[in-house]
């Protein structure tokens, strides 16, 4: 199997999502409330504890090449800071949540969605890196179909 890098979206987003309590994309309103779900939070992508948490919805477009088309839903973080997640293993929290895993070409072409159903979702990843010119791959919610997180094939270079 390959190596890759699961990554949240940027601190720097979410702390402007944080501070202006708005969507940096779309201008949307954001709202913070008590967790009544899991999530995850799309920065440390790390479940939300129910009824002890606080975490913020807003509006997120998780493609920001000019030809992909737009995808645009809702995503929770921590109201609280915390870390981004760059790894090269699945987050631990994941493990508990239905998944699909999508693999885009150039400019955000979809080039598959499987949804993982009992199979190692490291396994479906590769799989989908293995299509040719697939360049990256998201980790969409299997029940809501919102953007969990972002996938990239580590190319060993320093």
């Amino acid at each position: 199997m390959a190596t890759f890098r699961y990554a949240g979206i940027t601190k720097a987003f979410a702390d402007e999502v944080r501070q202006t309590r708005r969507s940096p994309q779309y201008g949307h309103p954001a709202h913070q409330e008590l967790a009544t779900g899991t999530g995850p939070c799309r920065l440390c992508l790390r479940t939300f504890a129910v009824g002890e948490e606080e975490r913020i919805l807003f509006t997120y477009q998780p493609f920001s090449s000019t030809g992909s088309l737009p995808a645009p839903g809702p995503v929770f973080i921590h109201a609280e800071p915390c870390q981004r997640y760059d790894a090269p293993s699945l987050p631990d929290d994941f493990r508990k949540l239905p998944m699909v895993i999508e693999g885009y070409l150039v400019e955000g072409k979809l080039a598959i969605q499987t949804r993982v159903n009992g199979t190692p979702p490291e396994q479906v990843i590769d799989e989908a890196f293995a299509i040719p010119g697939v360049q990256y791959v998201h980790i969409r919610n299997g029940e809501a179909g919102c953007f969990m997180a972002r996938v990239d094939m580590e190319t060993g270079d320093d």
